[in-house]
């Protein structure tokens, strides 16, 4: 059988505690152990109930709090307001409750609306008038043009080599200078410009009778200059170093070039079959066997793809192109890829497209409008020229660009805006 225990009664405090004779404990009352949280004792008077402070748990709850009655001061609470975030070109007003108490105990609300004005600029009389002067000239800003992919066409196709066009265009540019003829003229004591001129021509008539195609053209002429840069060439000769020039292309680029006999015959045996090819064999150790150049032709292709041509532009871009060619000074003055670029602004221009350079044109070419408005007048003014002299004689590129299939663009005018100070020329 379990003892039973006796029930000793709690003492006062200081009183011992005695439990089958023995002293057990010595000291103050022990309170029963309960519900110890947040349970805050203090030193109160003996028999005299503990006055607790409930205090929130959480901040988040917002109980009021139990103040005592004896304090007159007003308990002031902080409120922390969430910065508000920023937003361009609105403002906010942020709505802040604080609670307070008067010497009355009474709780009142005040509401405090705290307003961000952002700064806005100031408008000036001045910049309104120059705004409106914009608006008025058609200056105002326009949605910038987008660049036209000219090549996504061809993506499917290996021998256009889309993925290294651009970088070959880009060696193009740079080595097209090392290819081009010096001023020789000086140099030629039995030839001149306009002698130059009437070989030119004649190998346009010649190239249009054997059908050949136009980037033979452009490297016949290039042979030609590039030899008498470095050659003095007696006048007797200079149709013989033209047939020779034109043999060599004829063999780079055509499939069927014409055969010698036929070059003899067509330059009404003015020289033998040995002749040509001993003319041939000169030029071409003359010029150490380098006959792939860029020429006009080459950056004509480009340029053209880019403009977006129809037949018309193209065969106006093509008949400037070869009239620039015809002309010595311009050969001399421009190098291949601006006489190209500067055809394109200049047909543009007689054709009155607008805008006559596109950002598309811009950056394919690499040139801008300033950079090309010397040669574009230039060949404006040999287009006008050459339309006054029409008259009297039809030369062959007259003839050639005045023909229906190729919409007879050797009749139209070039544009009025290039021939400004070019007339007296």
């Amino acid at each position: 059988m379990m003892t039973s225990r006796s029930i000793v009664p709690q003492q006062s405090l200081g009183d011992v505690v005695v439990e089958d004779g023995k002293n057990v404990a010595k000291g103050r009352n022990r309170q029963v152990l309960g519900d110890i949280g947040n349970v805050v004792r203090g030193n109160y008077p003996k028999n005299e109930p503990a006055k607790v402070n409930h205090r929130p748990r959480t901040r988040s709850q917002h109980p009021a709090l139990l103040v005592d009655e004896n304090l007159k001061k007003p308990v002031v609470k902080r409120v922390a307001v969430p910065k508000p975030k920023k937003v361009a070109g609105k403002s906010k007003a942020v709505e802040v409750i604080e609670i307070s108490s008067d010497s009355d105990d009474e709780h009142s609300l005040v509401v405090v609306q705290e307003k961000k004005a952002t700064k806005k600029k100031s408008t000036t009389y001045t910049s309104v008038l120059t705004a409106r002067s914009k608006a008025a000239c058609g200056l105002e800003k326009k949605q910038k043009e987008k660049i036209v992919d000219i090549d996504s066409v061809d993506a499917k196709n290996d021998l256009a080599a889309v993925e290294y066009v651009e970088d070959i265009y880009r060696f193009y540019k740079s080595v097209e200078n090392e290819w081009r003829p010096s001023d020789y003229m000086h140099s030629q004591p039995e030839i001149n410009e306009k002698m130059r001129l009437i070989l030119v021509e004649w190998l346009i008539d010649v190239h249009v009778r054997f059908e050949l195609n136009p980037e033979t053209f452009y490297l016949t002429v290039n042979i030609l200059d590039r030899f008498l840069s470095v050659k003095p060439v007696p006048r007797k000769e200079l149709q013989l170093v033209g047939l020779s020039a034109l043999l060599m292309s004829s063999k780079y680029e055509e499939i069927w070039p014409p055969q010698v006999g036929d070059l003899a015959d067509i330059a009404d045996h003015a020289y033998s079959r040995k002749q040509i090819l001993m003319m041939e064999k000169t030029i071409l150790s003359t010029l150490e066997w380098y006959l792939t150049v860029p020429t006009h032709y080459v950056f004509l292709a480009r340029f053209i793809k880019a403009s977006i041509a129809d037949q018309q532009m193209e065969n106006m871009v093509h008949y400037l192109a070869e009239l620039s060619v015809m002309h010595y000074d311009t050969t001399i003055m421009f190098s291949p890829s601006v006489v190209a670029a500067s055809a394109i602004y200049a047909a543009r221009s007689a054709l009155h497209q607008t805008p006559i350079w596109t950002n598309t044109l811009k950056h394919h070419t690499g040139y801008s409008e300033t950079q090309l408005m010397d040669c574009a007048k230039l060949l404006a003014y040999q287009q006008w020229k050459q339309q006054q002299e029409g008259s009297e004689s039809k030369g062959a590129l007259r003839k050639k660009y005045s023909k229906d299939e190729r919409f007879a663009v050797a009749m139209i005018p070039p544009a009025k805006a290039l021939l400004t100070g070019n007339e007296s020329a």
